[in-house]
């Protein structure tokens, strides 16, 4: 896979086509809004009934992401489940998977709006918000420079909605990586007045970087069509 190169912060980060972050000083890998569980949620209230495969198909493109870069630290920028149950009921081969992924480095839960309890306390990791070298790593864009996740933001390129990095002076927005989330439209005011100018990453088979332009979002070819995220 091809990453694109950036600074944030005087960091130098490397944003992955698969939509996760990696920070090579530090060999940490970031990703945001896995969502796991989210059929077994949508079903257990009634909702739409999905296909279950959500969860296998989100820890596999995480377990490629991690074999490619050998991380120190996994983080996850909250939302790692679609709710606290569902954190409670993933099967027991799932629990076996991630904590397989998680042998050898350390595994860093963020807490979201979504899954605002600490994870069960039979998967690895700990539940720490964490400020380091002048960046917070937190679920929704605060005070920053900080780097976060929570917005799914998209954009449109070629006809085709993609997942993207939002790039600014002060926030660093990830895109979701969980199979069934939605997006945010890039140009949407929630995400202009967080990221007025910088860059936006697409995802895809190769990160494509696209300027931002003031006040307006993005170059008016490569506006996306509106719509928030549904999850």
């Amino acid at each position: 896979m091809s990453g694109f190169p950036f600074d944030f912060n005087g960091q130098k980060l490397l944003a992955r086509p698969s939509g996760a972050l990696y920070w090579p000083a530090r060999r940490w890998l970031i990703v945001a809004d896995l969502h796991l569980g989210k059929s077994e949620r949508m079903a257990r209230r009634g909702g739409a009934l999905l296909p279950p495969y959500e969860v296998s198909d989100t820890l596999e493109r995480l377990a490629a992401e991690i074999a490619a870069t050998d991380p120190a630290c996994v983080i996850s920028l909250g939302d790692g489940f679609d709710d606290s149950q569902a954190g409670h009921s993933l099967p027991v081969n799932t629990r076996e998977q991630i904590r397989a992924m998680a042998t050898g480095r350390d595994w860093i839960w963020v807490s979201g709006n979504h899954d605002p309890d600490p994870v069960s306390p039979d998967l690895p990791g700990r539940d720490l918000p964490m400020l380091d070298d002048g960046l917070c790593f937190r679920h929704e864009a605060g005070q920053g420079p900080d780097i976060s996740g929570h917005y799914h933001p998209c954009i449109r390129l070629a006809g085709q909605r993609r997942r993207c990095f939002l790039i600014g002076r002060d926030h660093l927005i990830l895109p979701a990586f969980g199979t069934y989330t939605g997006g945010l439209s890039a140009d949407d005011p929630v995400l202009t007045a967080l990221v007025p100018q910088g860059i936006a990453v697409a995802c895809g088979r190769k990160a494509l970087g696209v300027p931002l332009i003031p006040s307006r979002g993005m170059k008016k070819a490569d506006a996306p069509a509106g719509g928030r995220p549904r999850s």
